[in-house]
């Protein structure tokens, strides 16, 4: 697939299947499963892959999470988090077929990173016998009952960070595992659970990676970038409905140099990053207000675009963020 074609998809599924049903998704809490047959249909589950299995270059992935996410934030947040297990995969040992069926989106994943991040208690993996046993929680899990694998991240014995691959209906089935849907201001359908594990037991032969923790937390820098694409979608959802967009457009295209100055690879500026993912942040809720402002009393009406866009303004606020994140947040949005 080329950029172009990816980056094209994107905006055709976005436009004639994600926008449409937006307002219904947000109502019911439910996402189509036909969502995410498009963005597969379409070979959107690949692109986070080596490019002779369908992969584009950062930048036109960083446009195509845009693009989805002006559409339907719900089924963006969900599908978003399948390319990370698609680039872990595919410098693990367990490429293969796995590989494969994840990059036409035949098997579609979810990441279960919060368990190891500062500030938790840890969700922590020991070797009993010949299986790993996992034991604690994962405070935020997107895609409960819509994935098929869950990539899984616990501190090990010897302090560092190992990483499994579990099958979801697995998680679902055993009493090992356990999931809490969490109440959520907006989103409601990404299904985004907590995950209790009590000696959850996986085969050794599902481990993508092993690392120090020092070095998971310098690679973890590098998912700052492409989180920051999903304030820039709403954005740009916002500007369509306003009378006079140009300001809006021109922020975006600001912010977005912003990010991908500071995500120069392969050494990114993180204080950098994590200052212009703030800026997004910041950019998204100024424009969902001003859209609330421009449509008057209809924007006060449970489901309209407005409405939507100012709730889910703020989880972005909060959504994979980090102290320093936040810190610059609470600066720019001080009174």
């Amino acid at each position: 697939m080329t950029s172009a074609d990816a980056l094209a998809a994107a905006e055709v599924v976005a436009e004639r299947v994600l926008a449409p049903a937006a307002t219904e998704v947000d109502r019911t809490g439910s996402l189509p499963p036909e969502h995410l047959d498009a963005l597969a249909r379409d070979g959107l589950y690949g692109i986070a892959a080596p490019a002779e299995h369908g992969g584009v270059d950062r930048a036109t992935r960083y446009r195509v999470i845009e693009a989805l996410a002006a559409g339907c934030l719900s089924t963006t947040l969900v599908w978003m988090q399948h390319h990370g297990v698609v680039s872990a995969v595919a410098a693990s040992p367990l490429t293969g077929h796995v590989l494969g069926d994840l990059c036409s989106g035949s098997l579609r994943a979810g990441v279960a990173i919060g368990g190891i991040r500062p500030g938790v208690v840890p969700l922590r993996v020991r070797r009993v016998g010949t299986d790993l046993e996992l034991t604690g929680s994962v405070p935020w899990l997107t895609g409960w009952g819509l994935v098929d694998l869950v990539h899984i991240a616990a501190r090990d014995e010897d302090g560092g960070v190992t990483w499994v691959l579990a099958d979801a209906a697995d998680l679902a089935a055993r009493s090992t595992a356990a999931a809490v849907p969490l109440d959520l201001t907006a989103v409601a359908a990404s299904r985004t659970v907590t995950l209790h594990l009590d000696a959850h037991r996986v085969p050794p032969s599902r481990v993508t990676a092993i690392t120090t923790y020092e070095r998971w937390q310098q690679a973890d820098v590098f998912s700052l970038r492409g989180n920051g694409s999903l304030p820039l979608g709403l954005a740009t959802r916002c500007a369509r409905i306003m009378a006079d967009p140009a300001g809006v457009d021109s922020a975006v295209e600001s912010a977005r140099g912003a990010l991908d100055a500071a995500d120069a690879r392969p050494d990114p500026d993180a204080q950098a990053l994590m200052t212009a993912r703030a800026a997004a942040s910041e950019l998204a809720l100024r424009a969902a207000a001003s859209a609330v402002v421009g449509d008057g009393g209809r924007s006060v009406l449970v489901g309209s675009v407005a409405e939507r866009s100012l709730r889910e303004a703020g989880l972005l606020l909060v959504f994979a963020t980090r102290p320093g994140i936040r810190s610059v947040l609470q600066d720019r949005l001080r009174p």
